[in-house]
């Protein structure tokens, strides 16, 4: 996932931030089945593999 949001950068800025669920029990509790999983502002964007079309969508709206 993370090799494929690095080609989304050429196209949009943003950051990632890769967290460790297991240090945090609310986030193991909510996406431990999901991993990766990738979300923004603690919303679910997708898990397992990236959703391209969802991604530029949702950052579509930060332009």
């Amino acid at each position: 996932m993370l090799v494929a949001l690095k080609r989304l950068r050429s196209e949009h800025d943003f950051e990632v931030s890769v967290q460790d669920i297991d240090a945090c029990p609310d986030k193991r509790e909510s996406y431990d089945r999901l991993v990766p999983v990738l979300t923004l502002d603690d919303g679910e964007i997708c898990h397992h593999f990236l959703d391209e079309v969802k991604v530029r969508e949702v950052l579509s709206r930060f332009r």
